[in-house]
């Protein structure tokens, strides 16, 4: 057995730090929501798109940037990333209308795009198949308590300072991490390969056609032009993507690692898992905001159930694994969450926050449960020499799912909130409920917040759904021991501790 570093766990304290600036930014950017409505005047559309140009860059750029770190340096990768995502989040403080902003959040995504893949793929070959899993677990649990924080700092900031106040905390986060990962983290690399240029352009341009297609389709109509045409360049790019990784030599995604079953049970989990979730929770900022009234502090502590549960669970995931498997730990955290988005589901007008906070604890206890199982079971199915590509695959299945989810279910839920409104609203007010609000008509108003709690019961049947599904295809994919090999990739260890 290989000599395990002595330094490992402070450099996954300097991992966990890095990571920090990602989770804290996105938690704090749904707590900003309904500031950057009324400061900056951002349609739903305008929202969606804060979002999807950072998560879009991200997942098309994130196996680029893994095959990049593995060749000239995963340290160097992981420095690049926070220095990228730092300075962008300087910019972003200064934005003035939300084009501006949609444009730095995409700059903020190829900062992350390098970042993220960094952190697994060093936490990859520091620990070993022993040791991996309980450290996945740990660095969760300190994200998770970044998350915990953030919100609360940010509605702290946002009740005292303009919206923009937000991206500040980036910043030092952002310079500590490269100091720290400077002075600790050693250098490694894997085998030298060339970039794969026409890989990283196809899966970009499918990815990003396919998410313009979906949010264009609620206002365009799923039949115009305009959402057809992205759905048309999206698979064509897309299959233009899969075949020009299968007969090129050196291709940043090798598609043999799907052969295997527990590298592509756990990724078609995370997908569905990420899928169950973004787009419901990014609902929930705001249902906590304009229908319950939070201000922006009290908004930002109503998601601690949630996080805290997450964090309990986090350990419990790693014993249940450990007894009984990861793929019973995968699909009872699946099937939590699955349950947590069914007492959403019955969500009414005149429920509070109780039942809110039920659900909150569920879903955290789910994705708490099987977050170590699934990213344990993917990382551990790749050689150390692909610890980049490999994270990389990791991130970019969950940002595919999660791009997909703020794509389609709030598609969804705009559609829901625009059919559960009075034909003879105003427009504005069809469209979001923020400027229903903002009319001022406590009649309208009122109207308004049921139809968005409507809205949300509805959209969060597809998080049952895909938490269902997503339990259904661990438990029928993942295999407690591997054949040895994998045709095509020797070199993929098939050693799993289930």
């Amino acid at each position: 057995m290989p000599e395990r570093d002595p330094r490992r766990w402070l450099i996954l304290g300097v991992l966990c730090l890095a990571m920090l600036v990602v989770v804290v930014d996105n938690m704090v950017l749904n707590i900003a929501i309904p500031a950057l409505i009324r400061d900056l005047g951002a349609s739903t559309a305008d929202i969606q798109w804060i979002i999807d140009a950072y998560i879009l860059v991200f997942a098309g750029l994130l196996l680029t940037a893994g095959s990049l770190s593995d060749r000239h340096g995963r340290r160097r990768g992981l420095v690049i990333g926070l220095i990228i995502f730092g300075g962008a989040s300087l910019l972003a403080t200064m934005c003035q209308t939300s084009g501006q902003l949609i444009a730095t959040r995409a700059l903020m995504g190829v900062g992350a795009a390098f970042l993220m893949p960094g952190t697994l793929s060093i936490l990859t070959t520091v620990f070993d198949d022993e040791e991996r899993k309980k450290a996945i677990a740990i660095w969760g649990s300190v994200l998770m308590l970044g998350a915990l924080g953030g919100p609360s700092l940010g509605g702290l900031l946002l009740e005292h300072f303009w919206w923009g106040s937000v991206f500040l905390m980036n910043i030092p986060i952002a310079a500590l991490g490269v100091l720290a990962a400077i002075v600790i983290i050693p250098e490694s690399r894997g085998p030298a390969s060339r970039p794969d240029v026409i890989g990283a352009l196809t899966s970009t341009i499918g990815m990003t056609a396919l998410v313009w297609g979906v949010i264009s389709a609620p206002k365009e109509g799923w039949g115009s032009v305009r959402t057809l045409g992205g759905f048309a360049v999206a698979a064509v790019a897309l299959v233009a993507f899969g075949l020009w990784e299968r007969r090129t030599e050196e291709p940043m995604l090798p598609l043999s690692l799907f052969r295997n079953r527990n590298f592509a049970g756990a990724s078609l989990s995370i997908v569905l898992l990420s899928f169950s979730a973004g787009g419901v929770l990014l609902a929930l900022t705001q249902y906590v905001q304009f229908v319950l009234g939070f201000e922006p502090l009290r908004a930002g502590f109503a998601f601690v159930p949630m996080i805290v549960s997450g964090l309990v669970f986090n350990g419990i995931g790693v014993v249940i694994d450990k007894r009984l498997g990861t793929r019973v730990a995968l699909a009872l955290g699946l099937l939590l969450m699955g349950a947590g988005f069914g007492v959403l589901a019955s969500l009414g007008p005149a429920d509070g926050y109780l039942k809110l906070a039920i659900a909150l604890v569920v879903i955290g206890a789910g994705s708490g449960t099987a977050t170590p199982a699934a990213v344990g079971t993917l990382l551990g199915a790749l050689p150390k020499e692909r610890a980049g590509v490999g994270s990389a695959v990791n991130d970019t299945v969950q940002q595919i799912g999660t791009a997909l989810s703020v794509a389609v279910l709030g598609s969804v839920l705009t559609t829901a909130y625009r059919a559960a409104m009075p034909p003879d609203a105003p427009a504005a007010a069809r469209d979001s409920i923020g400027e229903a609000l903002r009319i001022g008509d406590p009649s309208l108003a009122l109207v308004a917040k049921a139809s968005f709690v409507d809205a949300i019961a509805t959209t969060s049947w597809l998080g049952v759904v895909g938490g269902v599904a997503a339990a259904i295809v661990a438990a029928s994919m993942l295999r407690p021991k591997l054949s040895t090999g994998v045709p095509e990739e020797p070199n993929i260890s098939t050693n799993i501790a289930a």
